[in-house]
């Protein structure tokens, strides 16, 4: 695991794992429990985290890019736009991120 943290593209897919984790928790579990039993707990809680989770996975995203020297017209759209679908960052990561770190080992 720790290998992950030593490249950025590494770095880019821990925060993928744990923004695509925080949206789920955030829509499947918050969102419900805020507008079904009225308890907005949740979403004040892990709200600003997502969020940060959000941004920190935008700029990096977008660091590694230019890094890796991707063409916006065939990844960089992705893997941005994976991070506002459900799923989309597990995906993404399986289909590009995890590859791209094979081939840069």
């Amino acid at each position: 695991m720790t290998h992950f943290f030593k490249t950025n593209i590494g770095r880019l897919r821990i925060l993928g794992l744990l923004e695509g984790i925080s949206l789920l928790i955030l829509i499947f579990i918050a969102v419900p429990l805020k507008y079904i039993l009225g308890n907005p707990l949740g979403t004040k809680m892990l709200g600003p985290i997502h969020g940060a989770l959000f941004l920190l996975f935008i700029f990096n995203a977008l660091s590694v890019g230019v890094e890796q020297n991707w063409k916006f017209k065939t990844t960089t759209w992705k893997v941005l736009l994976a991070c506002i679908i459900p799923f989309g960052t597990f995906y993404i990561d399986h289909k590009i991120l995890s590859k791209i770190e094979i081939e840069n080992q």
